[in-house]
């Protein structure tokens, strides 16, 4: 299957904590299914310090299942599917269902 969500598109949060924002994927993990998004998810971690890190409670983002995520379409930023079109010199981009405007390239 081709990858419908991919790093580096703005997404928009569907279900969760986080039900409306937006933000930029930094990582797809398709193996489990998941993805670290931008400002999302934000979880407070406890870390030991190190010679190189300061020490205390940091925040940062924990991934969230992709099946929360949808993609923000080009034209008005609001959540749409995405499908495929093949152009006439044989690429595949991937198409916002919402508007049909195309979201690579």
């Amino acid at each position: 299957m081709a990858a419908k969500i991919k790093k580096g598109d703005k997404v928009v949060v569907l279900t969760g904590r986080d039900k409306g924002r937006t933000g930029e994927v930094l990582q797809v993990m398709p193996k489990e299914e998941r993805a670290l998004v931008r400002g999302v998810n934000i979880v407070k971690r406890h870390q030991r310090q190190t010679a190189n890190q300061e020490g205390g409670i940091i925040s940062k983002e924990a991934p969230i299942q992709l099946s929360n995520v949808a993609v923000a379409d080009p034209k008005d930023g609001k959540p749409t599917r995405v499908g495929f079109q093949v152009l006439e010199d044989g690429t595949k981009v991937r198409v916002a269902k919402r508007s049909g405007e195309r979201i690579d390239g």
